[in-house]
Formats: structure tokens, sequence, C-alpha cells
């Protein structure tokens, strides 16, 4: 028999509810992460390791919050006292945790092309175009997908290469058979005008974006959570005549 009754009862049910909608924000939470996650990994040569603490983390907090959210469901159904609270507790830890983080994705925003300034430089002395290696590939795939070149502009290239440029500076006009070059020279109408640093941590910053409002969007679902919550266990404190934090 059910110890709540009138508005404590119907929110034992609004809690259950709940808690099926923090399964899947936990879900959401994990897949936002991974996503996020893969793309930064395909840069990983460019990005300074703050860009994979955050994700990471929230992938984290999405696995407790699936174990957490059976802890509600059970708590509500069976209106066990102790479960709900802990349940309460837990929810709270990650709340401020899972805001934490969405604060920290917004911050990560901010910082990312002056963090992503000091990777590109360095890298760019260590491009190889007689021993190809994982650096050459990426900045050739950068500058191909983003249209850019070098940092701030081509002018970047010319204490490695003088007056040449890597050919994934330029866009390949139609028709070309044979030798094709990459120039530094103002007539050079093939070349991408643009540094990379803009375009690529726009691109970067955009998805800490992301992990920025999953964390604060839930974070705040998660606060009613802890309030219907710690409602529920005072009701059923009172009706068992429970004393003390625990009984």
């Amino acid at each position: 028999m059910s110890l709540l009754t009138g508005s404590a009862n119907c929110i034992k049910y609004v809690l259950f509810a709940f808690n099926l909608v923090l399964l899947i924000t936990g879900i959401i939470l994990i897949a936002v992460g991974l996503g996020v996650a893969t793309v930064y990994n395909e840069y990983e040569i460019f990005l300074a390791s703050k860009f994979f603490s955050i994700p990471t983390f929230l992938i984290v907090i999405g696995s407790f919050i699936i174990i957490i959210s059976f802890f509600g469901c059970w708590g509500a159904l069976k209106e066990n006292y102790c479960l709900i609270l802990t349940f309460s507790v837990l929810l709270g830890i990650i709340f401020i945790l899972e805001l934490s983080a969405g604060i920290s994705g917004y911050v990560l925003r901010s910082d990312a092309e002056s963090l992503i300034k000091v990777t590109l430089t360095d890298s760019l002395g260590k491009y190889n175009n007689t021993k190809v290696d994982e650096v050459t590939v990426l900045w050739d795939y950068v500058q191909k997908t983003f249209t850019c070149c070098g940092v701030n502009s081509y002018k970047d290239w010319a204490s490695k290469f003088e007056d040449k440029l890597p050919l994934s500076c330029c866009s390949l006009p139609n028709g070309v058979v044979g030798e094709f070059s990459c120039t530094a020279n103002n007539e050079d109408s093939n070349r991408y005008s643009n540094g990379c640093l803009t375009e690529f941590s726009n691109y970067i910053a955009a998805h800490a974006v992301s992990l920025g409002a999953a964390g604060v969007i839930i974070a705040i679902l998660q606060f009613f959570g802890v309030l219907f919550s710690c409602y529920i266990a005072r009701e059923i404190k009172i009706r068992n005549g429970i004393s003390g934090f625990v009984g």
C-alpha cells in the first residue's frame, strides 16, 4: 500500500517519469561526448589535452546518470526512503559536476583560438615534404578541408619553403595535366588567401559549445529532479515516522 497520498503521490510518479527522462539524458550525454571526442581525435596532433578531458568527463557522467536513474525509479516505486535519499545526494553531486563540465565547455570555446595557435605554430616547422609523417598529412588535410594556408596566412610557410608552398595551400584548377606548383607569388590566384587559425579554431570551438550546452541544459533538468526526490524523501520520512537523517 502506498504511504503517499494527494500531491506527494502524484510527485512520486512524476519522479518516476523524470528518471526515465534522466536515463535518456545520460544516453544523450554519452552520445555527445563520443561524437565530439571522435571529431577531436581526427585533429589530435593540433589539439591540447584540455580538448579531450571534457568529452571524456561527460561520457563518464552520462554513464553514472544511467546507473543513478535506476536508483530513482526503484526508490520512487517502492517509496524507499534510503534509496530516494541516496538518489538525491548522488544526483546533487552529478548536478554540480555536470554544471562544471558545461561551464568548462564554454570556457574552452573562449580559449580555443589561443590554444590552437600554439600547437599549429609548433607543428608548422615539423611539416616534412621528403618523409611524409602524420603532421604533414594532417596539415594537408586541414588546409584542403578549410581552404586555408598556414597559421595566419601563407606567409607563415616562408621560413621553411621560401617562395614555395605545400600543394594543399592551393586549389587545383580544372584541366591541369602534369606538374602543378603552388607559390607565395602575389600572382598565384589558386592560393588560399586565409590562414587556418580562424576557420579551424571556430570549428573546434563550435564543438566545445555543444559540450557546454549539453552539460548546462541537462544539469538544469537534474536540478528539478533533486527537488522532486528531496520532497518525496521528506514525505516518506514523515509518514514512516523516521527520525534522524537515515532513520
